[in-house]
């Protein structure tokens, strides 16, 4: 089991930056495919990004690629989210995720078993 406790968040203006960090819990860090979410108020939880173990494969939603960077420290237990370029639509709750399916590594990281407590993104117009 893996615990999962994001930071980061905030309000920044449209084009700007703001870096997630997840920090888990447990000694198999390794072991998981880690990923972010995200929900915006009214709409259902989304996918954002993945990345493998090693950090050597990702994966990204159309809708963020080319802006946000996804990152892994095993060596810290932690996963980050790079965001640039952000827009009014990237509004939401972002959420770490954790799993250790290997289905997990294909594409689009699906109902995971392990989500943080979410943090919240308000980009400005």
């Amino acid at each position: 089991q893996v615990q999962l406790v994001e930071s980061g968040g905030g309000l920044v203006q449209a084009g700007g930056s703001l870096r997630l960090s997840c920090a888990a819990s447990g000694r198999t860090f390794s072991s998981y495919v880690m990923g972010w979410f995200r929900q915006a108020p009214g709409k259902e939880r989304e996918f954002v990004a993945r990345v493998t173990w090693s950090g050597l494969s990702t994966y990204f939603a159309d809708s963020v690629k080319g802006r946000f960077t996804i990152t892994r420290d095993n060596a810290k237990n932690a996963v980050y989210l790079q965001m640039n370029s952000l827009r009014p639509e990237d509004t939401s709750v972002y959420y770490c995720a954790a799993d250790r399916r290997t289905t997990q590594a294909m594409s689009v990281m699906r109902s995971p078993a392990y989500w943080g407590q979410g943090t919240q993104v308000t980009v400005s117009s």
